[in-house]
């Protein structure tokens, strides 16, 4: 990848964005500036404060005060068309009870015009999907069941399947979700190879270790103990 250049516009660009529920604030105020390309970071504490913001991020949300731009477009739905979305148990979760061949036809028939016709995945379908995201890791057999494949599997698996459009944005839920230490760096350094052609945003409690992420940020206001001193403040 090429030298960062600093004239250029940052992918997202987030002022002052903040999220309600029904029992209160869920985030926010969020300041970001996320840059074109490569692997971000974001360092925050787990909770549906952190998955809201992602979920943000990518369209899926739309905040109910500040602004959000994410390459050049306002509008959540444009978002939404411009981004994929990983590892948010709520969205995109994969039953453990179906096969990975199963998992990558829905996706397919998902992708394909409505009058066409797909069949079930072959081998062939299989690398167009996962290759890309597993790179030079062992693919996933098409016969396995998704609850026999291990976590870090089971998330570029998800993270495949999200991405199957190759968007400008990929966000991934969180580095978390991986427990070992050796396979959370392999899933780094998969994000980190998606970033030669992608901006991909993801999020962790202790930041990353890897001279290959792009940039880490810290971000405040996410976690319930923030906004209730953030609202007792106001």
């Amino acid at each position: 990848m090429s030298e960062p250049d600093d004239s250029a516009v940052p992918a997202v660009i987030a002022r002052g964005i903040r999220m309600r529920g029904p029992w209160g604030p869920v985030y926010g105020p969020v300041d970001l500036e996320i840059e074109d390309g490569g692997l971000t970071v974001l360092v925050c504490p787990a909770g549906s404060g952190r998955t809201a913001l992602l979920m943000t991020l990518a369209g899926r949300m739309a905040p109910v005060s500040g602004e959000l731009t994410v390459f050049g477009r306002r509008r959540p739905r444009e978002i939404f068309d411009h981004a994929a979305l990983a590892g948010i148990d709520d969205l995109d979760s994969v039953s453990e009870s179906v096969t990975v061949r199963d998992a990558i036809t829905e996706q397919l028939r998902w992708d394909a015009s409505w009058y066409r016709l797909v069949p079930r995945a072959r081998p062939a379908d299989l690398e167009a999907v996962c290759a890309p995201v597993f790179g030079e890791l062992p693919l996933p057999p098409l016969n396995e069941y998704v609850e026999e494949l291990t976590e870090l599997d089971r998330l570029l698996l998800r993270i495949a399947l999200a991405n199957t459009a190759r968007p400008e944005l990929l966000v991934v839920g969180n580095l978390d979700y991986v427990t070992s230490d050796v396979n959370r760096v392999l899933l780094v350094e998969r994000l980190i190879e998606l970033g030669r052609s992608q901006t991909v945003v993801t999020a962790t409690v202790n930041g990353v270790a890897h001279p290959g992420v792009r940039a880490q940020l810290a971000v405040s206001n996410t976690a319930r103990a923030d906004l209730a001193a953030t609202q007792k403040g106001r």
